[in-house]
């Protein structure tokens, strides 16, 4: 069986892409089952998938994280990663659905572990927003505090990889759903993606009508919205987006032209300058080899490697 992805929340599940990518793992919180049967279920999955990734977002509550390590304590297993990953949900979400990807191939659980900080790069998540007066996720000038007091103001936030901020202006031709947008686009990936958005309490296509034809996105592909993110991006009224590369193909020359070390703490298999499992760092490299090991994605070739 493939190494096992684990969520904490169902809403961060995304459909599978075709019928060979496998789902992922809910661990259920502590509010919802006790210790016992939380070992219970972590042990039933390590039987059958051998290893266990689980990604955790800081934004998770101090609860669930801890009960997280306190199982793989209790457990004594080194078969388990914590994947500290800091994304918006859905672009949490979005990340989840391309490990389950490779979870399939000929990876090893390290590499695969390992193999979601570099998939972080290339993950563009951001939201349109109805306020930015709540948001400490990038930084938020005065103005744009000022503005979110009024009804109307809608704001592009990109959270991730590069923070951008810009209040739908009032110039200009209206976008559907009735907001006016003029050079508020922020810079999308140069290299082939999929948009996946979900809706809170806005009402606004400003997400497919302006960002997907601005970003040349191939599809495009609407989900409910996950339970965290109103407070992940401080208001309910939002629409979040979060572009990534869909095509398993892609994804797997990416991790596959990646240099493998193996960790000298634990064993596993890894890739970049950290093991998935134990979290121990690679020892020093000369900087020819670390360049060596960050490779980058461009529109031309992504597209060599789609063909």
């Amino acid at each position: 069986m493939p190494t096992a992805i684990a969520v904490t929340s169902a809403d961060l599940v995304l459909p599978a892409p075709d019928r060979h990518t496998p789902g992922a793992a809910v661990l259920h919180p502590p509010g919802r089952l006790d210790l016992a049967g939380a070992l219970a279920e972590t042990a039933a999955l390590l039987e059958r998938h051998g290893h266990l990734v689980v990604l955790v977002p800081p934004w998770l509550p101090t609860a669930t994280a801890q009960r997280l390590h306190t199982v793989r304590a209790i457990l004594e297993t080194d078969r388990i990663a914590l994947l500290g990953i800091d994304l918006p949900p859905l672009g949490l979400a979005l990340l989840v659905r391309q490990l389950r990807q490779l979870s399939v191939c000929d990876f090893s659980p390290g590499v695969i572990a390992s193999a979601a900080r570099l998939l972080t790069h290339y993950i563009h998540a951001g939201a349109l927003l109805g306020s930015v007066a709540k948001l400490d996720r990038i930084p938020v000038g005065l103005k744009a505090h000022a503005r979110s007091w009024s009804p109307s103001a809608q704001f592009a936030v990109l959270a991730h990889p590069k923070p951008h901020l810009a209040r739908l202006g009032t110039a200009g031709p209206r976008a559907a759903g009735g907001a006016r947008a003029s050079g508020v686009v922020p810079a999308g990936p140069g290299f082939a993606t999929h948009l996946t958005f979900a809706r809170g309490q806005l009402t606004s296509d400003w997400v497919t009508a302006e960002l997907a034809p601005a970003w040349q996105v191939q599809g495009v592909m609407e989900n409910p919205l996950p339970a965290d993110s109103p407070g992940w991006w401080g208001t309910p009224k939002l629409v979040e987006f979060a572009a990534g590369i869909p095509d398993l193909s892609v994804l797997y020359q990416l991790v596959a032209s990646v240099r493998r070390e193996e960790c000298r703490w634990c064993g596993f298999e890894l890739i970049g300058d950290r093991c998935g499992f134990c979290a121990a760092p690679l020892q020093s490299q000369s900087p020819n080899q670390s360049q060596s090991q960050s490779p980058t994605l461009t529109a031309s070739n992504e597209r060599r490697t789609a063909r």
